[in-house]
């Protein structure tokens, strides 16, 4: 990733965090918008460490009642009934969903979550409910009327954004206001609930950073940096604004993505799935790879190159009509550069090094000339 592309994609992270648009599916949207490869949930996940920093300099003062009050109420009964030791307590239990949904699903979060489409129809769907829920909610309830089945169900919807396009604060939010809580508490409440959760994911994260994911150390760092400057200017601003507005402006605005993106992908503009693999530089190496394969008969005709691709592998893949690679078993998407399985239908990642392919579903590693092995 170079550093432009971690320079816009951080401002994208802080612009959209706290915005209930969703900023794991905008980092997806704007990488295919123009050409990027997807910058990877690793990438999407220790940016949000930026905004989330964010978030502790404005609440600072809220955050350190909490902190200062629950750790007192752990040794002092009398300080179990305040506002802030309860919000502690608020704050874990309803971190619980997104902790564990989010480790049982991380597989499906990293590959078949991060499909154009479905971020499309979560932008459209999701941001249809924000609107019902916010013109006919009643809002009558503030932070001070939390309860552990009312933060516990605030956690739920906001493990519902581990789907990219749903949006944490969206989801979060909503959920609030169902249980009848006013747009500003439950707009606090969802920031604070964010911070373990994010936290926790970018620290987890960490590890994945480099080796072949796309984003390098560099790239994410810069990026973390610029989401949380960016991040602390719109949790201000978005604070004053719905205090005397409604979020149907981002409704709106949600829906008509949502659509222009199925729209591009219905004409081909954008592949659903594109830069979808995150090995760094992946389409590149591909295109500097096809070439040397094609000059290699006319440099070397003599038969003894023949003997090598197995006689069972055929020239071509009667399902698409590309050519296979003898070496790998599968043929290459021309579209994507990358390759792709007919038994699956769709493109996977190919390690020229272990000669294994991933399943993008699944996560699974497999052999892809097994099949051919098994006919002969």
């Amino acid at each position: 990733m170079s550093l432009f592309e971690a320079i816009v994609l951080g401002l994208v992270q802080g612009l959209t965090e706290f915005l209930p648009i969703s900023s794991s599916g905008h980092l997806r949207v704007v990488s295919a918008l123009f050409g990027w490869h997807d910058p990877g949930a690793a990438f999407t996940a220790v940016s949000q460490i930026g905004t989330e920093i964010a978030v502790v300099i404005y609440f600072r003062k809220r955050i350190w009642a909490i902190l200062s009050t629950w750790f007192r109420s752990l040794v002092d009964r009398e300080l179990r009934g305040d506002i802030n030791a309860r919000m502690g307590w608020y704050v874990i239990i309803g971190s619980v969903p997104i902790v564990v949904l989010g480790l049982l699903f991380e597989e499906q979060i990293d590959s078949v979550f991060r499909d154009l489409r479905l971020i499309a129809l979560t932008l459209i769907v999701f941001g249809v409910v924000l609107g019902v829920v916010d013109r006919y909610s009643r809002k009558h309830r503030s932070l001070e009327d939390l309860t552990v089945s009312r933060g516990l169900t605030f956690g739920l919807f906001q493990a519902l954004a581990l789907i990219p396009g749903v949006s944490r604060s969206g989801g979060t939010i909503t959920g609030g206001m169902l249980l009848g809580f006013n747009r500003k508490d439950a707009a606090e409440y969802s920031f604070l609930l964010a911070l373990p959760a994010v936290f926790g994911a970018g620290v987890y994260k960490l590890t994945d950073i480099g080796g072949n994911e796309y984003a390098g150390w560099t790239a994410t760092i810069v990026g973390t940096v610029i989401a949380g400057v960016s991040g602390f200017a719109v949790i201000a601003w978005l604070m004053k604004f719905i205090s005397t507005h409604s979020f149907m402006p981002f409704v709106y605005y949600r829906v008509g993505l949502g659509i222009l993106i199925l729209t591009l992908v219905s004409f081909g503009v954008l592949n659903p799935q594109g830069g979808a693999e995150s090995q760094p530089g992946r389409g590149e190496v591909h295109a500097e790879e096809t070439a040397p394969a094609e000059e290699t008969p006319e440099a070397t005709p003599s038969p003894e190159p023949s003997e090598e691709p197995s006689p069972e592998i055929p020239s071509v893949d009667p399902t698409t009509g590309w050519e296979i690679d003898p070496e790998v078993g599968l043929p290459r998407n021309p579209g994507t550069g990358l390759y792709y399985d007919p038994e699956l239908g769709m493109d996977v990642n190919y390690d020229p090094v272990s000669g294994l392919a991933t399943n993008p579903v699944t996560g699974e590693q497999y052999d892809p000339m097994e099949r051919y092995e098994t006919v002969g």
